[in-house]
This record gives structure tokens, C-alpha cells and sequence, in this order.
């Protein structure tokens, strides 16, 4: 007979193993299979001993130029609204696979060329040598949706033969069951996964364009360093040397037909679901939608080309040192001002009407206050019937915060121009428009047409390079316009609906010359990376940079003209 003693100790036995294995089966399991699960990729995941290297790639922007709702098409209110994942029905523009579809001239025709040209080169050729490299794990991570994304977003990788270990998209449920709020939360457990799986690589590279993701990823990596050297994270390993590659933001948007068809589509698509679904069951808290379109000015249009002329040759010598770059500064040298409205049907008649071409000479130039610099033009010929706003035909080249381009009226002294400066250049009247998209109550009629929309598209204008005291109006408007004649004078109703080219020139190519290093070498060291000397685009802002996101009442974006993005 055995003695109570060994009987106790017995149980004590099998109680301690029971304990212990509970006390594992509370850690995550951080193991390839359990990893995988996070990724689209059907491509089996290497052996944890042969990974030392980890390169994560952002999609949009980073390797891939999305492109953005274009600020010359649509009011800053608009650019927020159609952004906003719970204005529409469909989840909008970076929830909508079909605008992604679009880019170029579309799915059927770019993937065949592997939609060349809408690639950042840069990144490209560094994914390419990740996927070389034998030792080092390649990873696509975005915050698109899983569900909506993972087929299109497949198939533009397997155009250019990107062979990623791992494509994450962000999932409605993760695979342990939890659900993020932000794009910046999904990263952060997806890349926590990543680091604990493949606990022998030692340094992980993320590139990354938004700044501040690119922050959110250095503290982060630096706060599990510090967690790892304190022994406080859900397994150990050793510290892992961390770094954040900014990448030049690109800058490039859809061929503006296609965009405008897009976004019709995306109303219809958002009027059917609030027919079949009702109002109750849809994630959109918004009724019908319209596109509607407002007529900012009638003017003498400048093209591209001899508004670079202007800046450069007429601008450049009289602009004072120092002030070429400053943010403050906003080139214009887009028209001369016909009418802040659409011009009437007497004026247009006078001057040859929409779509009439007029050549004109720079005579002077001048500034206000330092504030505002213009350039005094002629017709060519001098007895060509023109009709201009101002007293004296003018171009506004640039104006300096807070000053505004109405301001060039105020000018009293002009002075000659050199004959180097003296140069010419062709414009066609037409009238600079600007597109809203516009909530609808169920009789189709507009809600809220005044007040806080009014407030917006003016400074909208005032973004445009324009703003008067006179409100916008419709392109019916055929009323009187107060303004001056002049016995040689011109004007439009052409739809210009895009000042710039198809795609931005600020694009993510090349390198740049910012650098910034972590302490100790751990957490997030970071360098520009992927180029582009132009600034940043005001537009391109994440959804974590907002804490409420749009609410439909927006004034115009965050302190820098931004708006939320989730993806």
C-alpha cells in the first residue's frame, strides 16, 4: 500500500505539466503556418532558421502611383467626401476596387503592359532584389481591404513577375479574431506577427511614404526594442535593427473623363444599394448624390507650357531671393481674368467667343507689397477686341500668403520689360470649372446649397489662384458682368477641367536626400528614399490623421489642406 505522501506527490505530478501547458497555450503561436494566414500569397513561406532579412513595401504610392482624386477636377469638400470610406455605399475611392481598375486606361488594356509607367521604378527594382536575395523575406503590406482587394491587387504584382512571400491586406477580422480601426493598427500586428515568427532575422526594412506612418513606425519599432531588452514582449528574441525608408510621395491622378465616369458610377452604384438595402442597413449615413458643376471664372486660359514660361523667364528675375521656395508662395499664371463668373453672352460675342485663340506680349511687371507679382500684357495685334476685369489686362503670377490674387488690381505702377522678357504666348477664352459632388434629399433636390458650401468653394477659388467676393455660379448664368471693355478685346465657354497633365510631376522616383537615424542604431533609423524634388501633395493624407475622419460639415481639410485616406 503506498503512503498518503506518494499519493499527493502523484497528483502534484500531473497538476504542474496541466499548469504549464495552460500557461503556453495562453502565448501566440508565432509559427509559418499560423503567419501564413495573414497573406493572399498562395506561395509557401521559407523556413523561419533561413530568414536574416525582413523588406516590407507599402503599395500605394510607394511601389505603385494610385492615383489621387484630382484637386483641379473637384472642390477640396468633395476630395474628403469621396475619400471617406462611409460617404458611399460602396466605401469610396480607396475602397472601391473599380477605381483602382481604372488607372490608365483601364484593367484590359493596362495589364497586358504590366501598367507601365504607373510604377515608382525605384522601389520596383528594390523589390526585385529582395526577391534575390536567398535570406530576406519580401512582403507587400496595405491597407486595402482583403475582400475587395486581394484578385486586383494580385494580378498587377504578377504583371511585372513581383514573386512576394507575402501580400497582406487588411482583413474585416484578423486571424486571432480582432478587429482594427486604422490602417496603422493592422501594420502594427501584422508586423508584431511578422518579427516573432521569424525570430532569427535580424533587421527588417519597411518603405513607407506617408510621414506619419513613417513616425508611427519608428517609435513603434523602437518601443519593442526597448520591450525586448526589458524581457516584456510575448516571447524573446533578440532586439532587431530597425529601418523606415520614406519614399517621395507620388503624385498622379486618372484621365479626368474617366475619373468623372468613375465617380457617377459610384453614385449609381450608391443609389442602388439605398434602393435595395434601405438607408438603415448601409454602412453610409448619406442619402442620394449628385455631380454638379460650378463656373469659378471666364478667362484668357494659359497652357501649361507658357505658364512654366512665365514663372521662369518673367517671374523668376523679379521675384526676391529666398522666396522661390517658401511655402507661403503659390504660382498662378494660369489666365487673365475675363470675369469672376461666367461672362455673358454679349461680352463672349464681342470678344470671338469660347474656344477663341488670342496672342499677347508681356509690356511690365510689377508687385504689391511684395505680397502679389503680375506681369501687364497687350493683345497681338494691338487692335484685337478683348474684355478683361481689371483696367489694365494682367496676368498674376504668384501672391504670398495672406495676400489673395485680387489683390494685382491695387496695382498702380508698372515697369518695362526688358526684350528678354517681353515674350508671347497664345490663350483660348474659355471658363475654369470645378465639380462638387452634392448630397440629395429624396426629391433629387440639393441639400444645403448655401452657406458652408458657398464658404468652401471659395476657398477653393482661393486655392485655384483666385478668390473675389462674388460666389460662384452655375455655367446657365448668362447675367450681366460689371468689369471693363477695351477696344481690342476676347472670351469663352470651353470646360477646362484639368490644369495639369494626366499625371502629377512630383512622382516617387529617385532618391532623396533626407536622413534620420533611431538611437543606438535600434528602432526606426529612416532615409529618403524613392525621390521627387516637388512638394508633397496637400490632398494626400491618412485617415489616422484624423480622429473623427469627414463628416460632412469638413472647412476644408486639416492646417495643411489635407484630407483622410484609409488604406
Amino acid at each position: 500500500m503506498r503512503s498518503a505522501k506518494a499519493v499527493v506527490s502523484e497528483k502534484l505530478a500531473r497538476i504542474v505539466p496541466a499548469a504549464t501547458m495552460s500557461t503556453a497555450q495562453r502565448q501566440p503561436a508565432y509559427t509559418t503556418t499560423s503567419l501564413k494566414r495573414w497573406s493572399v500569397a498562395t506561395k509557401a513561406l521559407p523556413a523561419i532558421s533561413q530568414i536574416r532579412s525582413i523588406h516590407v513595401y507599402d503599395f500605394d504610392n510607394t511601389l505603385f502611383l494610385s492615383p489621387l482624386p484630382n484637386p483641379q477636377l473637384w472642390n477640396g469638400q468633395t476630395i474628403g467626401l469621396l475619400q471617406t470610406e462611409e460617404s458611399f455605399a460602396n466605401g469610396g475611392w480607396w475602397h472601391d476596387p473599380n477605381l483602382l481598375a481604372a488607372t490608365g486606361q483601364g484593367i484590359d488594356i493596362e495589364e497586358p503592359k504590366g501598367w507601365k509607367g504607373w510604377w515608382n521604378e525605384n522601389i520596383l527594382r528594390l523589390v526585385q532584389l529582395s526577391m534575390q536575395q536567398k535570406d530576406a523575406l519580401t512582403v507587400l503590406l496595405t491597407g486595402r481591404g482583403e475582400d475587395r482587394f486581394a484578385d486586383i491587387v494580385k494580378r498587377m504584382v504578377a504583371s511585372q513577375n513581383l514573386e512576394f512571400d507575402m501580400i497582406g491586406l487588411k482583413p474585416e477580422v484578423s486571424p486571432n479574431g480582432h478587429k482594427f480601426p486604422s490602417t496603422a493598427q493592422f501594420k502594427q500586428k501584422f508586423l508584431e506577427d511578422l518579427i516573432f515568427t521569424y525570430e532569427q532575422a535580424e533587421d527588417i526594412r519597411v518603405y513607407e511614404d506617408r510621414v506619419k506612418h513613417v513616425k508611427m513606425f519608428r517609435d513603434y519599432f523602437e518601443g519593442m526594442n526597448m520591450s525586448l531588452q526589458t524581457g516584456q514582449t510575448p516571447v524573446p528574441r533578440r532586439p532587431i535593427t530597425a529601418e523606415v525608408i520614406q519614399v517621395s510621395e507620388g503624385v498622379t491622378y486618372l484621365d479626368p473623363t474617366a475619373e468623372i465616369a468613375e465617380v457617377q458610377r459610384m453614385i449609381n452604384s450608391h443609389h442602388l444599394a439605398l434602393r435595395t438595402s434601405g438607408p438603415r442597413k448601409m454602412r453610409s449615413g448619406y442619402g442620394g448624390f449628385r455631380i454638379r458643376k460650378t463656373v469659378l471664372y471666364t478667362g484668357y486660359l494659359i497652357s501649361k507650357e507658357d505658364q512654366m514660361r512665365l514663372i521662369q523667364e518673367v517671374l523668376g528675375p523679379i521675384l526676391p531671393q529666398g522666396l522661390a521656395e517658401s511655402k507661403d508662395i503659390k504660382y498662378t499664371a494660369n489666365n487673365i481674368m475675363i470675369a469672376p463668373r461666367p461672362a455673358s453672352k454679349q461680352i463672349l460675342d464681342r470678344i470671338g467667343g469660347a474656344g477663341k485663340k488670342v496672342k499677347w506680349q508681356v509690356t511690365g511687371t510689377a508687385n504689391f507689397e511684395n505680397k502679389v507679382w503680375a506681369a501687364r500684357v497687350q493683345p497681338i495685334p494691338g487692335n484685337t477686341p478683348i474684355h478683361s476685369e481689371n483696367a489694365v489686362p494682367l496676368v498674376v503670377l504668384a501672391c504670398r500668403k495672406p495676400a489673395r490674387p485680387v489683390d494685382a488690381s491695387l496695382i498702380q505702377n508698372w515697369h518695362p520689360v526688358p526684350a528678354e522678357m517681353a515674350i508671347t504666348f497664345q490663350t483660348e477664352i474659355g471658363e475654369k470649372e470645378v465639380l462638387s459632388v452634392d448630397e440629395t434629399n429624396q426629391n433629387g433636390d440639393r441639400i444645403n446649397p448655401s452657406g458652408k458650401n458657398n464658404k468652401k468653394r471659395q476657398r477653393q477659388q482661393y486655392e485655384d489662384g483666385y478668390s473675389y467676393a462674388q460666389s460662384g455660379h452655375h455655367a446657365s448664368y448668362d447675367g450681366p458682368a460689371p468689369s471693363h471693355d477695351h477696344p481690342h478685346g476676347h472670351h469663352s465657354k470651353q470646360y477646362h477641367y484639368d490644369d495639369g497633365p494626366r499625371r502629377g510631376s512630383q512622382r516617387g522616383r529617385g532618391r532623396g536626400s533626407q536622413r534620420g537615424r533611431g538611437n543606438n542604431g535600434r528602432g526606426g533609423r529612416g532615409r529618403g528614399r524613392g525621390g521627387g524634388t516637388g512638394p508633397a501633395n496637400p490632398y494626400y493624407k491618412s485617415l489616422d490623421d484624423s480622429a473623427s475622419g469627414f463628416d460632412g460639415t469638413h472647412s476644408g481639410g486639416n492646417q495643411n489642406g489635407g484630407y483622410p485616406m484609409d488604406y
